[in-house]
């Protein structure tokens, strides 16, 4: 990637420049020769493609949760008798039918970044079901309409589209290459196949669990994050984005991608596997409810929700909201600096990451003040900072945003410090 001076968008910036010269690290660092001169911080969340996403590790609690016990003595955070999983066998073609049809989601745009599959891993699936060799069960979501959101296996249903019906996909056509076994069909195309091929194809058995509707909401996300071991697992946000469909999924991306959350956060946070949509859904999230009465102990549970609220709001209001999300983006920036939703103890480092609870913290607070407070702020900027550092040095706050971070009593004192911070300065 391009340094962020150095690019025309900024985008992604950060990985060429070295972390002591400008006092804190941005995800790329952590790759560098020279990573063991970082500065010292809390450790990096790293994603499934094993690179770090530019965001702190939230840590578990150590205070055990009681969950759910029936009386044969099954332990769960639900009933066990809620989970409704249908298992049937059925065909490529119908499958593909079905995605003809409109009646399987994708959940596009996050099964078509570059890198998940190659063509080399789709050439090679295809030779599989030429070969008759049995390939993985699919796990869908059924929703009210009967349609099935891909939640296990959007890279092989994709493949396999991809190559029979591009169309279907929006990406051009498979050509396939790198064959371990059936090296005289490199460079074929579906079309190139003999019709007793394409037969074979379209009749291929595939098992498909569907996790049918009815099952509670908490329940499919709980069931799809333990079942999501495939060969590339799906982060929670990507999880989420499969399972909600509707407006929320653009407007959390065009939030994301905007240049005042990439302003503000430095263009540290990684878009490669959602963890950049997942802040602006944790602002979302609490702006649509009230930290200093949050009583939600699944914070999963309290995200997706906040998904479906996005998806019920009217264009009108998702406007004011993305309107107070740029605005909050800015004055955190003003505030800051290169420091804004870092761990910053005062001198010219802070942490190398972003820290989650500190984002949703400081920007809802700083988007609940009008124009006239934040400009206060701005121009208290050295008495806003002092008082920072003193809260990031008191122990509760510091837990707060460290450990068990999604617990409703460590939600409460974060939001209620960063307000009385806030109003602390802006009122007087």
């Amino acid at each position: 990637m391009t340094d962020l001076e150095d690019s025309a968008g900024g985008k992604g910036a950060g990985r060429n420049r070295t972390a002591g010269s400008r006092g804190y690290a941005v995800a790329g660092d952590v790759d560098a020769p020279d990573a063991l001169f970082l500065p010292l911080g809390a450790p990096l969340e790293i994603g499934s493609d094993g690179r770090p996403t530019g965001v702190e590790l939230e840590l578990p609690d150590d205070e055990g949760d009681e969950g759910y016990s029936d009386a044969d003595g099954i332990s769960a955070p639900f009933p066990p008798d809620s989970i409704k999983i249908h298992t049937e066998t059925t065909t490529v073609d119908i499958l593909l039918s079905r995605l003809r049809e409109g009646m399987i989601d994708l959940a596009p745009d996050f099964q078509r970044r570059a890198g998940i599959w190659s063509d080399r891993a789709q050439s090679r699936l295809i030779e599989s079901l030429l070969l008759r060799i049995p390939i993985s069960v699919f796990h869908m979501a059924q929703d009210d309409e009967d349609k099935w959101a891909v939640v296990d296996g959007v890279q092989r249903l994709t493949a396999i589209a991809r190559f029979m019906e591009p169309r279907l996909t929006g990406l051009g056509p498979l050509t396939l290459r790198r064959l371990d076994y059936l090296w005289n069909f490199n460079g074929s195309t579906y079309q190139d196949l003999t019709g007793r091929l394409k037969i074979r194809l379209r009749e291929t058995q595939l098992t498909v669990h569907v996790l049918q509707q009815g099952t509670p909401e908490a329940v499919r996300y709980n069931v799809f994050s333990r079942i999501n071991t495939g060969g590339v697992p799906l982060e929670p946000q990507e999880l989420r984005h499969a399972l909600v469909r509707g407006p929320v999924r653009t407007f959390l991306a065009d939030l994301a991608k905007g240049p005042a959350f990439g302003e503000a956060t430095r263009w540290s946070v990684s878009d490669e596997r959602m963890a950049d949509r997942e802040m602006v859904l944790r602002f979302l999230a609490f702006r649509l409810s009230n930290p200093a009465r949050h009583e939600e102990k699944d914070f999963d549970k309290f995200l997706i929700n906040a998904m479906y609220k996005v998806n019920a709001l009217t264009d009108e209001r998702r406007e004011e909201l993305a309107r107070e999300f740029r605005v909050a983006m800015q004055c955190a920036h003003d505030l800051f600096r290169e420091h804004a939703f870092r761990k910053w103890h005062g001198g010219k480092r802070s942490s190398p990451a972003i820290n989650k609870p500190l984002f949703e913290t400081i920007s809802v607070q700083l988007a609940l003040l009008d124009d006239h407070e934040r400009d206060r702020l701005v121009a208290s900027r050295e008495k806003v900072l002092n008082r920072f550092f003193t809260l990031m040095d008191d122990w509760d706050f510091d837990r707060s945003i460290s450990v068990g971070t999604g617990g409703p009593a460590k939600i409460r004192t974060r939001f209620n410090a960063m307000a009385q911070l806030f109003r602390g300065v802006a009122e007087q």
